[in-house]
This record gives structure tokens, sequence and C-alpha cells, in this order.
């Protein structure tokens, strides 16, 4: 079908290395199934996003969805790492903390929720614990783990697979040759796997093949979900402009993120043309990527635009030497990720019944009790973490 090889590149000259990698993945992985190496438990709801590949899944729309699931009936905190911040330890986000102390997607997250609780900390069971004790965020019912699939120190209550549509782990390789962070089996510890930035027209045979590919267990649940476009809005200038107005505009496309083509394939149709500026992820912008935005930017022919992420925004909005036309004219795609087949409900259903029979102290335990039989007999009382897999 379509997806196989649709981005894969595989260095076959580096398979024997890939090999001796895969020893060490494997025995790592088999030092925490037998309990030597030891996986921690809380009591408070714990759900992980992650993936296997290295480079983007989706991971931060996925992670932005639960919060809007949960936000308004709880108290979420995300947790991560906080990749190339210049701190260690430790943060809690607040109102004035900068890319620079808290990385960028956390920045992204802390801007877009402020309800919200946002830490981050390379050691995750101490980032966890911080949350639930201190009383600055002991009021906690929800810690959504943002890239935490090879943590194993922290069990999850549930874990969530992301695998990418155009990268799917079952043509790929392991490092160095392929992206796998560890091999396919890996997939296994997952409550639930999906398979993300799926074209909006796959069609009922395709959902098919990918499902029979994906070879998941009974326990295990699959759902696929594609990318949705939200208004342009300004970086600078605070406008907004529907997705349509560029249909006859030059766009540059500027990313540092793990994987854009795909928001490529998606734009082409929508505008003029395409001349995309791709650098790394997380990539910091210097004064001689600016040199490179501005000198390309000019050669573009009127009408003319600038597009870049969410993520890539946060970094730009403190970068200097920006003149004032392209200030004006660079705009942020934001994205949202919507449940294909008709499956949102149930996707929402299985968040939200493992967060009341597991929350400590939220408004869903009230909930939980109300509707409760009152001969003792009931089950959900059970405290803990509970995946679904004894559901």
């Amino acid at each position: 079908m379509r997806t196989e090889g649709d981005f894969i590149h595989i260095d076959e000259w580096l398979i024997p290395l890939s090999w001796l990698y895969g020893i060490g993945v494997r025995f790592r992985n088999w030092l925490f199934d037998v309990g030597i190496l030891k996986s921690k438990a809380f009591d408070i709801p714990v759900i992980s996003v992650g993936n296997i590949t290295v480079g983007g899944s989706g991971k931060t729309p996925h992670v932005e969805y639960l919060i809007r699931l949960l936000q308004d009936k709880i108290k979420v905190a995300t947790l991560s790492r906080g990749y190339k911040r210049k701190t260690r330890g430790y943060v809690l986000a607040d109102d004035n903390s900068t890319v620079r102390e808290i990385g960028d997607e956390p920045y992204q997250m802390k801007q877009k929720f402020s309800g919200i609780y946002v830490a981050v900390d390379e050691k995750r069971t101490r980032g966890i614990e911080n949350l639930t004790t201190d009383s600055a965020t002991n009021d906690v019912d929800v810690i959504l783990l943002d890239d935490a699939f090879q943590h194993r120190y922290v069990k999850p209550g549930i874990n969530i697979l992301l695998v990418d549509y155009h990268r799917l782990i079952m043509f790929d390789r392991l490092l160095p040759a392929g992206r796998l962070r560890e091999p396919q089996k890996g997939k296994n510890r997952a409550d639930i796997v999906i398979i993300t930035k799926c074209p909006k027209d796959l069609k009922p045979m395709e959902f098919r093949v990918l499902t029979k590919s994906m070879d998941l267990y009974p326990y295990q649940d699959l759902f696929f979900t594609t990318i949705d476009y939200d208004y342009l809005v300004g970086i600078f200038n605070g406008a907004k402009l529907p997705k349509e107005g560029i249909a006859d505009r030059n766009v540059l496309l500027l990313t540092g993120i793990a994987s854009p083509k795909q928001i490529v394939v998606d734009l082409e149709s929508h505008c003029k043309s395409i001349t995309p500026i791709t650098l790394k992820d997380h990539h910091q912008f210097s004064g001689k990527d600016i040199a490179r935005l501005t000198e390309t930017y000019q050669d573009l022919p009127e009408p003319r635009i600038i597009l870049t992420t969410e993520k890539d925004a946060t970094r730009l909005q403190g970068t200097e030497g920006l003149d004032e036309d392209i200030r004006q004219n660079i705009y942020v795609l934001p994205i949202h990720i919507r449940f294909m087949l008709e499956e949102e409900e149930r996707f929402n259903n299985k968040i939200l019944s493992y967060v009341r029979k597991n929350s400590r102290n939220s408004i869903l335990v009230k909930t939980k009790d109300d509707n409760k039989p009152r001969n003792g007999n009931h089950t959900g009382d059970r405290p803990g973490t509970i995946s679904f897999r004894d559901n």
C-alpha cells in the first residue's frame, strides 16, 4: 500500500550497528521486564504519550488534545524532560518562564493552557513526586507524560504509543540504519496505539490493512488520527487569516521540527507554491538563519507569506534581526488532531473512565461516588494505577 517507504530511508550499510544497538536495548528492556530495574507506579492517574521512533509523530498535538479533554473537569499537569532547555532538574513553569528555561514544547503548552501545571524534569519519577507533594501543585488530578514511552522507570496507568502513518514501524529498522529507538515488539507495552498523520481520504480497505499490519494484542486499542489546521495567526501582528486566504499566495514554509513533510503535502494543493526552509528539530535560529530567511522571502514573487509551526514560533518570538516586512507577514499554522472512523467518543470514554477510577481528589471522584452502589461491593474503589488491559 502507499504507506510503505513513504518517508522511510534505511541505511543498509549501518544494519550491523543496528544489530549491536538492538542487543543493548533488548537487554535494558529485559532488566525492566524481570524486575532488576524497577518501574514505579503512582497513586494518581498518569498517562504517557510517546513513540518508539526518533522524530516527530505528533506527540504535542495529542497531548494538547488530552489537555482540552480534561482541563475543564480536573486539574491537569504535563511533565516532560524539557528538551534543549538550559536548566537542569525540576522546574515548574510560571507566567514568566522562557523557552531557554523549560524548552519550546512546554513553553508552547504553558502559553496555550494557562490553567494547567507545566513542569520539566529529566527524571520523571522525581518530577511526579514533586508535582504531587509540593504545596503549589499537590491538587493535581492527572499527569500527562510527554515523550516517555522509553522512560520505563515510571509505570503509567495508560501508555499511548503514536505511530506516524508515513513511518510505520513495521517497515522501519533500528537506529542507526533506521529510526526505531527499540525493536517493534516494544509496542506490546502500549495500552492504546494511534496511527497519526493519516491522509483524510484513507479508504476502508486501507484501514483494515493497517489494522492487520499492526498485529496488536486483544488488550490494545487502535485509533487513527489526522491533522486539521486552524486559522493562521500572525506571530507579531496578531492578525487572523483563514487557511483559504493563502490560495493565491507563494508560501515560504519555515520549520525546525522533526517531520515537516506532511505539512508540505497538506498545503501544496491550497496555495500557489511552497518553498520550504527545513531545519533540525528544536533548532535555535541564528543570525545566519535569519539572513537566509530574509533572502529567500525577498526572492519570492508577490503575493507572498511566511508560515511556520507553533513550536518554531516560540523560538522566533525572541529572535533578533527580523525586518518589519517579515514581522508583518509571518504566520503560525496552528494544528489539532481529529479522530477518524468516528472513534473520538470511544477514545474519550476510555481516558475519562480511567481517570474516574483512579482520581484522588477531583470532581470526578464525587461523580464516581454518587453513582456507586451502596452495598459496599463496588470494585471501582480499588486505588492505584489500572491499565486498560486489566479492564
